[in-house]
């Protein structure tokens, strides 16, 4: 059998090199020129440099290709899942689908599993999630990622046949624990990055990071998640390697915003979509997420790095 991956960006291809090491994939793009370059090539030289396909990978832009593939991972940006599964229902559907994507839906504060749930009801699927940067899955770099699913037999089936030499996967049944620590820990990078853009230092990093995982842990609770979820590789581990690395993209913007610098506007960041989708869900409960709203004012540009720090630090004394 053939696994297909939709979504050409560096995650998806890295996902496809790495499972094309022990079976047929099919990887698709929806620019022409683009697909056409990568089966020219047999690279994405613009994401992946100095990494070539390997034989049982192919490359096509024709979603009817995938008719027989009966199991896809979803690589998409999370913002634009919902149109893309509408536009592709007649070919999703009845597949299994691995959602791939990380964050909260604008409007809805919906994550990837529900937002599949709500356009194809009845269709099989799981969320793959955790700490992993492109680069490294594409080199054959030792990567471990958590694959989330309710129905247990699915999810071992998934595992057996989604790890690899490289590629570890580990299953959880805590589909919103599993999803939210992705999710979140996105809006956190982007105020470490902030930290360390404006020059305050490592200490105030630490601090973010430990203060986010707290809310993180919060949400997820009163979501319905196990807390605990966020202690594994879709919490702890992506919360840790979001936050401390130039790859990071969501850590690349909150440096952009510390230090006054531009950012390039064409890179998806999904962590300041989702802090703001965070933000409007926390003042419609009224949960306190206090680092989630301050980045959400960040990247709205209501709030400056001064008055962020300000914010945080006269907030009123308590117990950890």
């Amino acid at each position: 059998m053939t696994i297909g991956v939709l979504g050409a960006g560096a995650f998806g291809t890295a996902l496809a090199i790495t499972l094309a090491q022990s079976e047929p994939v099919l990887l698709w793009a929806r620019n022409t020129a683009h697909v056409r370059d990568m089966q020219k090539n047999r690279a994405h030289a613009a994401r992946l440099p100095d990494v070539t396909f390997p034989d049982m990978l192919n490359v096509s832009g024709d979603l009817q290709d995938f008719k027989t593939v009966d199991v896809l991972l979803i690589a998409v940006p999370l913002q634009k899942l919902r149109g893309f599964l509408t536009e592709y229902a007649d070919i999703l559907r009845g597949k299994t689908l691995v959602a791939c994507c990380k964050g909260i839906e604008l409007g809805t504060s919906l994550g990837p599993l529900e937002i599949i749930d709500a356009i194809l009801p009845e269709t099989p699927r799981a969320l793959l999630t955790g700490p992993s940067f492109a680069v490294d899955i594409a080199k054959g770099l030792p990567t471990a990622l958590t694959l989330a699913c309710s129905n247990m037999p699915l999810c071992i089936e998934l595992q057996k046949r989604l790890s690899g030499e490289t590629l570890r996967l580990y299953r959880s049944s805590d589909e919103v624990g599993a999803s939210l620590g992705g999710a979140l820990k996105n809006v956190v990078a982007i105020a470490c990055g902030a930290v360390i853009g404006a020059r305050l230092g490592e200490s105030a990093r630490a601090a973010l990071m430990t203060r986010g995982n707290a809310e993180m842990q919060r949400l997820a609770a009163f979501r319905g998640a196990d807390p605990t979820t966020l202690s594994g590789l879709s919490g702890f581990g992506d919360l840790v390697l979001t936050c401390t690395s130039d790859h990071s993209r969501n850590y690349r913007l909150g440096l952009s915003i510390g230090s006054g610098s531009d950012f390039d506007g064409t890179i998806t960041v999904e962590g300041a979509a989702t802090a703001r989708a965070v933000a409007v869900y926390a003042q419609n409960n009224a949960l306190d997420l206090p680092i989630a709203e301050t980045v959400a004012a960040l990247v709205e540009k209501r709030l400056d790095i001064h008055g962020a720090t300000t914010a945080l630090l006269s907030r009123s004394l308590k117990e950890e």
